[in-house]
């Protein structure tokens, strides 16, 4: 286990003195999502070095929010540059770390900026389980991954392209009046604004999606996208089916989709409840789910992991694909729990080690809960009816469910208690973590 999350001088002194048998994974970032990975990886004995952005000033090791640097599964957890800030300065804190170990590292980016900052800048001594940055740019841009799904036939939200993406060196870009006028016509409101690419449209407004009311907060929008030349799209607003999205999760070897290692997963309850993020998922056997995903991977020439996030759209009666997300996620354990380890098969296939699948049935449901937003769920205001049993209430009190059952958890394992007591610790005083997964 990390004694400490360390700053970046820390931590390379730290690894100076240490020794590997095999190379570490780099999992960034430290919260949910890498906490996922790591204890994936730590089952089959691969050391897990979480790095993460600098808390406090980054020159000494202080207390740090996320939850996978207390985790029995993380050997040593330390700050580098965020890579959005300064993407020469990440590849330089991960080179001289990688350098300080003695020996070649394998690297998980656990959200969008991460596993593209280690894609991009391509640090010396760096493996990547994952395709390059020309490939991921194809699969993450909206505007290519819609294009694609009418190729092939694909059904997904009534889309619109409207402009505003800016060449290089340029100020900003142009919005095409005609496409507004016809997406506003076919479409009414309210209807959705995204992005081609999630990140920049992130930067400029501090979220992904947009949803606007009228004609005027259309334009507002639009104009602002354009001004920081970020193409966008305007999307029919879908009558989605509660507790109907499903998501395939997958790791595409680099020999192709016939080869792919993959399991559908429902989220079955969001929090908040409509549109929020899971908090219970359960595997499903939706083989369309899987055939339109991989086809999608397949013509893209993607390799590595990804989850494609479809929603049921009640009155067009079918699944729609939104989007594919590049990297491991917030559920990431529930595959791992259902016999596809994704993130060993990953590091696998950049290594000497090996890594044979359990056998995976998708007629037998497994279901993985995020307690913080489940339990956060029953004591609210809205209805909500639980959907755990009292067998499964007293598994996961008396840590039983570890070894029986088919329910697992994002944090809370008796056999690994350091995150879910860190859990506690930040849960009930006024210090935000900038993360949520």
């Amino acid at each position: 286990m990390a004694d400490r999350f360390r700053s970046t001088e820390g931590l390379i002194d730290a690894l100076a003195d240490a020794s590997f048998d095999r190379p570490p994974a780099l999992v960034s970032n430290a919260h949910v999502t890498g906490l996922g990975v790591a204890r994936a990886l730590d089952a089959h004995g691969v050391p897990v070095i979480a790095l993460d952005r600098a808390a406090g000033d980054g020159t000494e090791s202080v207390t740090h929010d996320g939850l996978a640097p207390p985790s029995e599964a993380v050997d040593f957890a330390g700050a580098v540059t965020y890579p959005l800030d300064d993407l020469d300065g990440f590849r330089e804190d991960v080179e001289a770390i990688v350098d300080a170990a003695g020996t070649e590292a394998v690297a998980f980016g656990c959200m969008d900026e991460w596993a593209l900052a280690y894609a991009e800048a391509d640090p010396d001594g760096v493996r990547l389980p994952y395709s390059g940055i020309d490939t991921i740019d194809d699969v993450l841009n909206k505007s290519r991954l819609y294009a694609t799904c009418e190729e092939l036939g694909i059904p997904y939200p009534e889309t619109y392209r409207l402009g505003g993406g800016s060449e290089e060196g340029s100020d900003g870009g142009t919005i095409d009046a005609d496409a507004l006028e016809e997406a506003v016509d076919a479409l009414g409101f309210p209807l959705v604004v995204k992005p081609a690419r999630k990140r920049e449209f992130e930067e400029a407004f501090g979220t992904n999606v947009v949803t606007v009311a009228d004609r005027e907060e259309l334009e507002e929008v639009v104009a602002g996208a354009a001004a920081e030349g970020v193409e966008v799209m305007a999307q029919k607003r879908v009558d989605v089916a509660t507790g109907r999205d499903h998501s395939l999760a997958s790791y595409v070897p680099p020999s192709g989709v016939d080869d792919a290692l993959a399991v559908v997963g429902n989220a079955a309850v969001r929090y908040p409840l409509q549109f929020g993020t899971s908090c219970l998922v359960e595997t499903a056997d939706e083989p369309a789910i899987e055939e339109r995903a991989l086809a999608v991977l397949d013509d893209a020439g993607y390799h590595g992991i990804s989850e494609a996030e479809f929603v049921y759209d009640d009155e067009r009666e079918e699944f729609l694909l939104l989007d594919v997300n590049t990297r491991p996620w917030k559920w990431i354990s529930l595959p791992v729990a259902a016999g596809a380890n994704l993130p060993m098969a990953a590091y696998a296939s950049v290594t000497d080690a090996e890594y044979e699948p359990e056998g995976i049935d998708p007629t037998q449901p497994d279901r993985w809960v995020y307690l913080r937003d489940y339990l956060s769920l029953l004591a609210g205001d809205d209805p909500f009816w639980d959907q755990l049993s009292g067998d499964d209430w007293r598994r996961l009190v008396a840590g039983s469910f570890e070894r029986e059952g088919d329910l697992t958890t994002g944090i809370y394992r008796p056999s690994d208690p350091g995150p879910a007591a860190k859990l506690f610790e930040t849960e009930f005083i006024d210090r935000e973590y900038y993360c949520s997964c």
